[in-house]
């Protein structure tokens, strides 16, 4: 164990973030999974004892994550997005079919299945990475920089947003964001959100979920008009946050658990609400802004393009993520099925979230290490003066 605290680098203020996410997933949860265990006739315990061996495993996945070189992770870019594309298609085509939704493919003699979605967005994030830190002399061509950059983009949105349209939109935005801090131009950059807004227009108007997509947008727009079993689960979570007051029931006290459709999951943070109040809900708010806050100190510290490329699309990643669930949750926007990083329970998710930790805090490590090396080459100067 002291090898281990020994051998843990990159920045302490993210790993004492993910304890504390940790520790209030597992309040969280066992609070919320009382009507789950109900329905499948099991001890609420036998629940949480799954979600803590996805948690432990996801921390031994960062620790593992971490303490690979950051660069390693631009070698296997190219590949994951090979596997990638074909899981996507594949997903559409045979994957778990649930809602008019195909997002699930099971991982065979597990017993698991995993959104691919997930790891969709760690591969396309560290392809733009690489792909932007190695163009940069040559980044405004079109043919050599930026139609393999756009066509990654549009491919995976697309495949993405045939079946889960909010996690399309969060990491074609996440996209965005990295090719503006890869010196894109804008007419390239503004090419790109209008092909993204075609594919768009098409998922709304033509794919599978269309009904869906409308009746969600419909009730968010005019809630008053709303059929009471379209708007059951955006009410009851109204519901939980109106009756939390300031300082919240207490831990364990929530009565809309029983209620509340994915209560320990897409909606967990109303329970957090309704259980810990207010301070609680902004607590949990301002935990996710200090992480982007640390992110973006180690994206700029990062000596190569690449890892402040990475930094900052992982970061941008989980703390959209974090925010569209919060926004959701509080009636800020329609009903989606966007889990709170390292908080909701989630089984495999929690395994992807740990790997972009794991990647962040690489990144951390090998800031640290060259500024030991910096420091101690001026130290040596300074003596030989």
């Amino acid at each position: 164990m002291n090898k281990i605290l020994n051998n843990t680098k990159g920045d302490r203020w993210i790993w004492l973030i993910v304890i504390l996410l940790s520790v209030i997933s597992l309040l969280s949860v066992y609070s919320a999974i009382g009507s789950l265990a109900y329905k499948r006739g099991v001890g609420a315990e036998a629940i949480l004892m799954k979600h803590v061996a996805m948690m432990v495993a996801g921390l031994a996945l960062m620790y593992i994550c971490h303490r690979l070189d950051y660069r390693y992770y631009a070698g296997i870019s190219k590949l994951l997005m090979y596997i990638t594309i074909p899981l996507l298609i594949y997903t559409l085509l045979f994957g778990s079919h649930v809602n008019d939704a195909s997002r699930w493919i099971a991982i065979p003699g597990t017993g698991l299945s995993f959104q691919t979605s997930d790891l969709a967005k760690l591969a396309l994030i560290t392809y733009l990475a690489r792909t932007l830190s190695k163009k940069q002399e040559n980044i405004k061509n079109v043919k050599e920089s930026f139609v393999p950059i756009m066509g990654a983009v549009c491919v995976v949105f697309i495949l993405i947003a045939w079946a889960n349209l909010s996690t399309a939109l969060m990491l074609f935005g996440v996209s965005i964001l990295l090719l503006i801090m890869g010196r894109i131009s804008v007419k390239q950059i503004a090419i790109t959100c209008l092909a993204g807004a075609i594919l768009l227009g098409a998922v709304v108007m033509l794919g599978p979920r269309r009904h869906v997509y409308m009746a969600r947008i419909d009730t968010f727009l005019h809630p008053e008009k709303a059929n009471p079993d379209k708007s059951y689960q955006a009410d009851h979570a109204k519901i939980a946050i109106a009756t939390g007051g300031i300082f919240g029931k207490g831990p364990g006290q929530s009565s809309e658990i029983n209620y509340l459709p994915e209560a320990y999951s897409d909606e967990i943070y109303a329970i957090i609400i309704e259980e810990y109040g207010l301070v609680g809900g902004f607590l949990l708010i301002g935990i996710y802004l200090f992480l982007l806050y640390r992110c973006i100190k180690i994206a700029t510290k990062a000596p190569k393009a690449f890892g402040t490329l990475l930094a900052a699309g992982l970061s941008f990643s989980l703390t959209i993520q974090a925010f569209a669930n919060m926004a959701v949750a509080v009636g800020l926007g329609p009903v989606t099925g966007v889990p709170l990083p390292f908080v909701s329970m989630g089984g495999t998710s929690i395994l992807f979230t740990s790997i972009a930790f794991g990647i962040i805090l690489s990144v951390s490590r090998d800031n640290d290490e060259t500024e030991k090396v910096v420091v101690g080459e001026i130290r040596e100067v300074s003596v030989a003066v």
